[in-house]
């Protein structure tokens, strides 16, 4: 396969993003796009020089030149859109967090399965150049035998609106990103499999906007020994925060994924990504040289590309999407019931937001 091409579904943030990342993969092309909004994907389609555009995504799925799928959608709609793409024949990239229920998780990765096509879980923290760069200090044991993983990731929230409705999202920062965290401890610790969970959920700044969680704390036990603290927030003022720690016997490495290789920047109007919005930008920032590349997107996809391009085995699966999903949703439990919940953690729980409140 000499080019492989991709449709996406989605016409928001993530897949301006995504869509600016493949441009940058050799041999990788966006082909078309699909958006239920005919005014905002048509302007999608014309900003980023895409061809075709649908308003109903199982058009883009029955074309004959689209090889993957990336779905760009709110969380209540990758189960469905998944199905769809495996259906259709189509390898699939599905953002984070991968659905809202285990059983939705279970219903993508056998599907996918059944039809022979890749489940790629999108978590580019995975990918992102300073915590690949740890992951090589963990791995050579500059650190030792790691015992502590540290990671947080703060703002003061979501850039569109679906995100607080919990019937679309399934609950709230502890699924939105809260699974980064999850994903990333695992990642670095080997994948070890996860013990039990102790969590505390709060709603401390936008309990008028949401029934959802705006400040999670959780501590995460895994069978090699080691834990992992993680931290997130969506009631954090000024700016984006992002870093980790990670604590061995043989030494210690912090690494901000923001401060280090950025410019202090502050705005009243914003930038970026996300002042179309939001205006997430306004007021103190940190500005990045190649800020997508920065937080590992370009990097995820050309690896995702190349796994599809040589038939070759992802680093994050769709089974790593779901391991995720079930400590998101023992770690809603956890808060819910306010104690420890021991792992493997199964529940019919229509999404994570239900086991809190």
């Amino acid at each position: 396969m000499d080019t492989v091409r991709v449709g996406l579904v989605g016409s928001a943030f993530i897949c301006t993003i995504h869509c600016e990342s493949i441009r940058q993969i050799p041999g990788a092309e966006v082909v078309a796009v699909a958006s239920p909004t005919e005014a905002n994907v048509s302007k999608f389609a014309d900003r980023h020089g895409v061809d075709r555009w649908y308003t109903d995504y199982r058009e883009l799925m029955d074309l004959d030149d689209v090889d993957v799928v990336l779905l760009g959608l709110p969380n209540d709609l990758h189960c469905d859109a998944t199905l769809a793409a495996a259906a259709a024949g189509k390898h699939v990239i599905v953002e984070k967090p991968m659905a809202p229920s285990l059983a939705e998780c279970d219903r993508m990765i056998d599907a996918c399965d059944r039809a022979g096509v890749k489940l790629m879980y999108a978590e580019e923290l995975c990918f992102a150049p300073k915590y690949v760069r740890l992951k090589q200090l963990v791995d050579e044991g500059a650190l030792g035998e790691v015992f502590l993983v540290k990671q947080s990731e703060k703002h003061d929230g979501p850039h569109g609106g679906w995100f607080w409705d919990v019937s679309r999202s399934g609950g709230g920062v502890m699924l939105d990103m809260g699974c980064h965290g999850i994903e990333f401890a695992r990642w670095m610790l080997g994948k070890p499999a996860i013990r039990s969970i102790y969590c505390d959920l709060k709603r401390n700044m936008h309990a008028d906007k949401t029934a959802g969680d705006d400040t999670s704390i959780v501590i995460v036990d895994f069978a090699n020994g080691a834990t992992a603290y993680i931290e997130e927030s969506w009631a954090k003022l000024g700016g984006m925060d992002d870093r980790a720690e990670i604590h061995g016997t043989g030494g210690v490495a912090y690494a901000d994924l923001l401060q280090g290789n950025s410019i202090q920047t502050y705005s009243t109007t914003g930038y970026g990504y996300a002042v179309e919005k939001s205006g997430g930008t306004r007021g103190w920032s940190y500005t990045m040289y190649e800020e997508a590349w920065n937080y590992g997107f370009p990097q995820e996809l050309e690896h995702f590309i190349d796994c599809v391009r040589n038939d070759r085995e992802p680093l994050e699966t769709g089974r790593d999407g779901r391991v995720v999903m079930e400590a998101l949703m023992a770690a809603y439990a956890s808060a819910g019931q306010g104690r420890r919940i021991e792992l493997p953690f199964e529940t019919d729980a229509a999404c994570p937001h239900d086991l809190w409140l």
